[in-house]
Parts: C-alpha cells; sequence; structure tokens
C-alpha cells in the first residue's frame, strides 16, 4: 500500500488554517460553517487565580491577528488595521468575561500595541488585564538603552502606567550577534537579558510595581527553559508562555527534534506552582478542522462543538492553565472560544484517548512543522516561506503528494498520475505566486535565527523544488 492509500484508509485529509470570514444573523448567532451554534453566555466565564490571587478569564485574547480594513489579519500584510472592528471585538470580547489580553511591539508588524491601546483605553483599567512582552529580538536591540526605549514605548503605546504581565520574548530561540556569529539559545539570552542588566531592571520594575506579574514566554531550547526554572528561587517567575495543544503534549518532539513536549514543560512549571500561559492551541490553525474521519469521531462524543473547541478544551484541561491564548481576527472566533469556555467543561478519559489517537495518527505524518507565525518574514529573496509550506503540508495530509510508487504508473493509470501533477502545481500557483515559490531560495540562511521551530527552511525549500521539478518532468 503506498501512502496516498494508506492515509486515505485512515480518513485522513486535509488541515484548513485560514480564517472564514462570515456574517453573523445576530449578536447572539453565528452561521460560519464548523463553528457552534448557540447563545454566547455573558456570564459563565472560567477564571483561574494567579499567583497574587486575581482573577484571570481562561480565554486570552491574542492580539497578534487584528483585522485589517480589506477584511485580513494584520499579522500577514501591511493593510490598515481596522481600529473600529478591533474595538467591537474588545468590546464584545470583555462584555462576555473576557479579561486578559495579550500583545507585543512586533505583533501586526509593530502595530498591535498601539490598537489594543487605543481599544482598551475607552474601558475602566478595572475591566481588563495587560500582558506584553520584551520583544529585543535582533542583536541591535541588545543594549540597555535600546532595551530600555522598546519597554518604555510598549507603556505608551498601550496607555496604562502599569503592565498586569510582562515576559522576556522567545527564550530559547538561538539568534545572531552583529557580527553574524551563530549564537545558541542560552548564548542569545544572556545578551538579551543578563549582559546589559535588563532582566534585573525588570525584577526592580517589579518590586516597584510598574510590572505586577514577571515570566518568559519560551520556544525551542529547552536547555534555557530548564535554566530559568533552575532560577526560579531568584527571580520567581509569577508565568511562563508555552505552546501546548493535544498534539504538542506527547508527540512535539516527534514531530521536530528540536521542540519538547508540552507535558514536560507543563509539568516542570506545576511543580514549581508556576501558572502556564498558553500559546497555539490550534497549532497554528491546524486543529481547527480536521479531515472528515477524524470530525465524525469528535462529533459522534460532541455534536454541538466545533472542531476548535475540542483542541480549547484540551488546551485549558489541566489545572495549572492560567488563560489559553488565541489570535481571534473574527467574531465568529471570538463567540466559539467563548461558548467553549463559559464555562470549560473538563475532558473525560474517553475524550482524551480519543484526542491522543487523532494526534498520534496527526504526528505520524512528514510535514513541515510550521505554525505559519511568520518571524521569517520578509524573506529578503520575496519567498512567501509559510505559504509555500503550507500547500505542501496540505497535499500531504490529503495523500496528494506523488510519491515513487505513483511514477512506476502504467498505461491508464498515468492519467491518476497526471491528476495530481497538475492538481498539485496548480494549487502552488494559487497559493503562491511564482516568484515567491521555493525555488527562488538562495540558502541565504537568514530566516533561521528567526524560527520559533528550528526548522531547516533552505533545506525544506530545497526539498520541495526538487519535488516540484521531478513531478514536473516526469513522462
Amino acid at each position: 500500500m503506498n501512502r496516498r492509500d494508506f492515509l486515505k484508509s485512515l480518513g485522513l485529509g486535509a488541515v484548513a488554517t485560514a480564517a472564514v470570514a462570515a456574517g453573523c444573523s445576530s449578536p447572539n448567532e453565528t452561521q460560519t460553517e464548523g463553528v457552534a451554534l448557540g447563545e454566547v453566555p455573558t456570564d459563565k466565564m472560567t477564571y483561574r487565580e494567579d499567583q497574587h490571587g486575581q482573577k484571570v478569564s481562561l480565554l486570552g485574547y491574542g492580539c497578534m491577528r487584528f483585522p485589517t480594513i480589506e477584511g485580513t489579519s494584520g499579522r500577514e500584510n501591511d493593510n490598515e488595521l481596522d481600529q473600529e472592528k478591533i474595538n467591537e471585538l474588545v468590546d464584545y470580547a470583555i462584555a462576555h468575561g473576557v479579561t486578559l489580553f495579550d500583545t507585543a511591539p512586533p505583533y501586526c508588524k509593530g502595530r498591535s500595541e498601539e490598537a489594543v491601546g487605543k481599544a482598551l483605553s475607552r474601558h475602566d483599567r478595572s475591566e481588563y488585564l495587560i500582558s506584553s512582552k520584551c520583544s529585543n529580538f535582533a542583536a541591535t536591540m541588545w543594549s540597555r538603552e535600546a532595551t530600555l526605549e522598546l519597554y518604555h514605548n510598549t507603556f505608551a503605546k498601550l496607555k496604562v502606567d502599569y503592565l498586569d504581565y510582562y515576559m522576556l520574548h522567545g527564550i530559547g530561540m538561538p539568534s545572531k550577534d552583529l557580527d553574524g556569529t551563530q549564537l545558541t539559545g542560552m548564548e542569545a539570552f544572556k545578551k538579551r537579558y543578563i549582559d546589559n542588566g535588563i532582566l534585573d531592571f525588570l525584577v526592580e520594575e517589579r518590586a516597584a510595581g510598574r510590572i505586577k506579574n514577571l515570566g518568559f514566554s519560551y520556544h525551542g531550547d529547552v536547555e534555557v527553559f530548564d535554566y530559568l526554572l533552575s532560577q526560579h528561587d531568584k527571580y520567581k517567575w509569577n508565568h511562563v508562555l508555552i505552546q501546548h495543544n493535544y498534539v504538542d503534549w506527547h508527540h512535539a518532539k516527534q514531530m521536530n527534534e528540536r521542540n519538547t513536549n508540552s507535558e514536560y514543560l507543563y509539568t516542570e512549571l506545576e511543580s514549581r506552582g508556576i501558572p502556564a500561559f498558553v500559546m497555539e492551541p490550534l497549532l497554528g490553525g491546524q486543529l481547527a478542522q480536521l479531515n472528515e474521519h477524524s470530525t465524525a469521531e469528535l462529533k459522534a462524543l460532541n455534536p454541538s462543538g466545533s472542531v476548535a473547541s475540542w483542541a480549547f478544551r484540551f488546551a485549558g484541561n489541566q489545572p495549572g492553565i492560567l488563560t489559553v491564548l488565541s489570535g481571534m481576527t473574527y467574531m465568529e472566533h471570538l463567540q466559539d472560544n467563548l461558548r467553549t469556555y463559559s464555562p470549560h467543561v473538563p475532558l473525560s478519559q474517553q475524550e482524551l484517548d480519543l484526542l491522543e489517537k487523532i494526534a498520534n495518527e496527526y504526528a505520524s505524518f512528514s510535514l513541515v512543522p510550521c505554525t505559519e507565525c511568520k518571524y521569517c518574514m520578509p524573506c529578503p529573496y520575496g519567498l512567501d516561506i509559510p505559504s509555500v509550506f503550507k500547500h505542501y503540508n496540505t497535499c500531504l495530509n490529503e495523500g496528494k503528494l506523488i510519491n515513487d510508487d505513483d511514477l512506476l504508473m502504467v498505461d491508464g493509470d498515468k492519467k491518476k498520475f497526471r491528476k495530481l501533477r497538475r492538481e498539485f502545481l496548480v494549487g502552488y500557483d494559487r497559493s503562491v505566486p511564482k516568484l515567491r515559490q521555493a525555488n527562488h531560495c538562495i540558502g541565504c540562511n537568514k530566516c533561521l535565527a528567526h524560527c520559533p521551530q528550528g526548522i531547516p527552511i533552505p533545506d525544506k525549500m530545497k526539498e520541495i523544488e526538487q519535488y516540484v521539478e521531478k513531478i514536473k518532468t516526469s513522462f
């Protein structure tokens, strides 16, 4: 049995990550396909308490994908953010129990903090909690002066005199020094926060009350994660942001050797009494819409729940999870997530077993572990890296990639091969403009230091380019 037939025998289909902008029939109903219908409660949100006894909504608003006036996500392009729509989403979220709003200087290409400040400043400060990050990724920002400027700009843009939650951003990611030297995650951490005295400064800011809770967001090198937890007695971490979903729980390392299973991350935090923030509950949107087989299994257990709601229920299932961040561009997605956490219903063992079964099948693919975070963008040579990976992953999940067995097809079977070839190539041209496809990668490696998943991007681009050329020239 070839790979495609094997995948079809499991009923594994495409993973859709694009958001659907559908209208709402009323403030409490939505008609979007795949999203549960029904009332959106205003008084049933599930809350957890942080280390200071502050109540935090289990659903946190991730402010990295705000809508633009063209109706797209501000994370993906430079189109003007739709402040009126952002205000509407923020107002609706607060009215339905959301208290936490998470942003960072680079979100929405540098525009998120200002948009958040405009939206939230219309409300009483007691109605919301703000989380932001110290995003001094580039070596040009590692000086004390540059990082302090970044920090103070966050207060100005958010229109606040204190931050409820503040994080060292992207701990564990490798980087490059000013002279081009490649640094490990640990070396980059020390350059960004220790050598310039910034971490000590932030601890002082917490003591002064300008930061209520200090933590870090973790990507990549587990050595750095373990080191920072070993320093917990010194720094007294109030929270840590981790990538967590029902695939990454047991299979993160299986999908990408650099990653760490979230079961380990969560357990280490819980053992120290450190609350966890969750990012990527939908694995870059990939768990929002599953194949027909998996969807049918989920629907059999919970006919009224959306596919995405299962991922969110899992993400909030552990008691040490303080909040689950979701980047919600459209009202119907906000409404669906509100239903899921108003209130949160813990998963039964039967439901957990089913999600583990689906996760195990998913992790068996040779997927490129791209979450479409777009930190690799813009590519200096114009490639649309996330879109190239998305098209490849979708075809792989559908069982539509042509393998060596397909190349041996004879006579009438050649029609099947030609159909598959056409579907891949036409879909590729529609998804990614020709000048932005994999064959234009020159292997400059500038993207490598920015990928939280540690994907060897130039190598993967070369593999995809070779695959395209192989199917173009066959027969």
